[in-house]
């Protein structure tokens, strides 16, 4: 199978953070010769950084238009490409709420240094990348969990969170762990650092179904290895660790698409950590296209 590249320049502070610069930047460190096509950006770009007053969601009404519009722009590019996998790349993890309305996928496997399970009352900033999670399995705003229709738009017994941090939190951060749904599978970052491939295989086996969606934060990495993110923290895995956790799923034949956020451009004047991340994009998308 093929794969196809769509950007989504998606900055959910809506401060110009270097999140919505990341696809350009990744394209310049040569990510488009990884892909049949480069089908261009979505139209979301996040502006009015305005915490809604109901919900404490920041930037509300534009979220919401950046997911729909992320949402037609990926589906019109599944119907013109029928067999190809899309590449997404952000952009922040806000992404996912335009992405999973248009691929509707039977599983997430979700590796990310946050478990992104706040609500705009519990996040400082009230910025959707804390939540998206949340979202996606049925616990925020109205207007966003329902941006899929039915809701939720994924049971968290449908869900694989890796690489998240256990240890070492503080007291915000440990009850957002809290939060997460006792159906959804998790493999903390301690489990994944003992074996990253075995965590691969573990997470590769825990969902059934046909069309399991891939989607990695950046900042699930050790900040000793990439400091270009948002909201870095210790005690994640190496490249070459992250690579051997990413490889069962890469070679899945159940393998939909992949997603990939929150790398900061404005962070990475030489380039250098972009072209670590196209490199490792490769490793990914090779077993699928052999």
């Amino acid at each position: 199978m093929g794969w196809f590249l769509l950007g989504a320049p998606w900055d959910c502070s809506a401060s110009g953070r270097g999140e919505a610069d990341a696809p350009g930047a990744l394209r310049a460190a040569g990510l488009t010769s990884l892909v049949e096509a480069d089908l261009g950006d979505a139209d979301t770009v996040v502006s009015g950084g305005v915490r809604d007053p109901e919900t404490g969601v920041l930037a509300l009404p534009a979220t919401v238009a950046a997911a729909h519009a992320l949402t037609a722009s990926l589906t019109a590019a599944l119907r013109d490409r029928p067999g190809s996998r899309p590449l997404v790349v952000g952009g922040d993890c806000s992404l996912l709420l335009g992405v999973v309305p248009a691929v509707r996928p039977a599983g997430l496997w979700f590796l990310d240094g946050h478990p992104d399970y706040l609500d705009g009352a519990t996040s400082d900033t009230g910025e959707t990348a804390d939540m998206d999670l949340a979202i996606l399995t049925g616990a925020g705003a109205p207007s966003l969990v329902s941006l899929g229709g039915a809701v939720p738009m994924l049971d968290p017994s449908a869900v694989v969170l890796l690489g998240h941090r256990t240890t070492g939190l503080d007291p915000a951060s440990a009850a957002e762990v809290d939060r997460l749904p006792d159906a959804l599978h998790r493999i903390a970052a301690p489990d994944l650092l003992a074996d990253p491939a075995a965590a691969g295989r573990s997470a590769r086996d825990l969902l059934d179904g046909d069309g399991i969606w891939l989607h990695l934060d950046l900042d699930v990495l050790d900040p000793s290895a990439l400091p270009a993110v948002s909201y870095p923290q210790p005690g994640g895995p190496s490249w070459e660790q992250l690579a051997d956790v990413l490889a069962p799923l890469a070679a899945s034949p159940r393998l939909l698409g992949v997603s990939v956020a929150d790398f900061r451009a404005d962070l990475d004047p030489t380039g250098d950590h972009a072209r670590r991340v196209v490199e490792l994009l490769s490793e990914v998308v090779t077993p699928a296209t052999r």
